[in-house]
């Protein structure tokens, strides 16, 4: 009798791996997008400016990000429409228009940064950008035009596995670990006005409108109902604890390299940091991180972007379509990739473009929010899925608190455009 019981408590967890891994989906794709090439360049800066002192603050980050990202789930698997269809329906046509409208703009800029992403990877492997772009366009459209949901979901996953580069990175590095822990379980912020900033960007780069959009679009285009939302819910909880793990291995990595030696403007530069460390590859780990991740990145947004101008005007929005049943959805999708992979090809300095596009997120994030935490506190929009009165208070907070920060930053900006102020 003990053999088999021995036996059987040896299938358990191997049965828990099984139903988390069958579960992997919209939840880990969309929280991953999150770490892309700007997302790369700000943590790579978090390490390099404050060392380990930011860490704390990525543990609050997580916490917001889990609330949000659930939300956005719960809402797409209860009530089987995305974001900006629930908006439609339960808000005025004004503001609807006003959040795809926003939307568009700001997402078009970050799959131009995305599609730079991808040429830098490949120029540290000798690629050049004017090969590596347009053939990753093409390869990121078909994916999409010619498969089903599932396909090109496998494929998202598949490109999250290159994220395991950083925590090799950081193995690496021999950060100091007693310093990661104290840092990482009570605040060592510091006074400062770029500190304030960096942790504004951090806020930013990791909860953006786009990740909310595509996680609930996604899971209507899934077919995920109630019944499946506990597997769902292990994703989108797990792909958000995942994906800022990642974002705290880039951290630790990085501020165990060159900690305390100013601001990284690239994550070229970040790849370099490492060599100290790390040695000859610490650039091949960081190019293949940053191609994997500005290439999920590259199909997420604009995704996310078709998924909500479908459902604003209430057309057919589904990756299993034929581009002859959804055009619209399909047509703003190529469109998108297109003019995003023409630009990233043109003369400049992107990252200033990236800075720029990080702003305007940082005015329709805290717009995106309210609506998610509205429609999830209305029993007419989920039933008995409602948001718990104790959930309601964590989401409040964590909501006000990044729409905080979206404020401080945007006026900052604003004050130092005309010449006002540290700004």
């Amino acid at each position: 009798m003990i053999r088999p019981l021995t036996r059987l408590r040896a299938r358990v967890p191997a049965r828990n791996l099984l139903v988390f891994l069958a579960a992997l989906g919209p939840g880990v794709i969309a929280a991953n997008a999150g770490n892309d090439a700007g997302g790369i360049a700000t943590y790579a800066s978090a390490g390099s400016q404050f060392v380990y002192r930011t860490l704390f603050l990525m543990v609050l980050v997580t916490i917001a990000l889990v609330v949000v990202q659930e939300m956005s789930a719960r809402l797409g698997a209860y009530t089987g429409e995305g974001l900006v269809s629930l908006i439609r329906e339960q808000f005025s046509l004004r503001v609807g228009t006003l959040a795809v409208v926003s939307l568009l703009v700001a997402n078009l800029a970050l799959v131009i940064s995305e599609f730079a992403g991808i040429g830098a990877a490949l120029e540290l492997f000798g690629v050049s950008r004017y090969l590596s772009v347009p053939l990753a366009a093409v390869g990121i459209w078909a994916v999409v035009i010619f498969g089903s949901y599932r396909y090109a979901e496998r494929v998202f996953l598949v490109l999250s596995v290159s994220f395991l580069a950083y925590p090799i990175a950081l193995i690496l590095g021999h950060p100091d670990w007693s310093k990661v822990g104290s840092n990482t379980l009570w605040p060592h912020f510091v006074a400062r006005h770029d500190f304030v900033i960096l942790a504004v960007a951090l806020v930013g780069t990791t909860i953006t409108p786009y990740m909310q959009l595509y996680q609930a679009s996604a899971v209507a285009d899934r077919g995920i109902g109630p019944d499946d939302y506990p597997r769902e819910r292990l994703d989108t909880i797990g792909g958000s604890i995942f994906a800022n793990l990642i974002s705290v291995c880039i951290i630790i990595a990085t501020a165990a390299a060159v900690g305390g030696s100013g601001a990284l403007s690239s994550a070229d530069q970040a790849a370099r940091a490492l060599e100290p460390v790390v040695g000859s590859g610490a650039k091949t780990l960081f190019a293949l991180g940053l191609l994997g991740a500005s290439a999920l990145a590259a199909a997420v947004v604009p995704l996310s972007t078709a998924y909500a101008l479908a459902e604003a005007i209430g057309v057919e929005r589904s990756v299993s379509r034929r581009f002859a049943e959804a055009p619209l959805f399909l047509g703003l999708f190529t469109a998108q990739i297109a003019l995003g992979a023409a630009i990233a090809l043109t003369p400049g300095n992107l990252i200033d473009l990236l800075i720029n596009t990080q702003i305007l997120n940082g005015l329709i994030t805290p717009i995106i929010l309210v609506f998610i935490l509205i429609l999830s506190n209305r029993r007419s929009v989920l039933g008995d899925a409602v948001n718990s009165p104790r959930f309601r208070v964590v989401a409040t907070i964590a909501i006000s608190m990044v729409a905080a920060l979206a404020v401080f930053v945007t006026a900052d900006a604003i004050l130092g455009w005309i010449g006002v102020g540290p700004g």
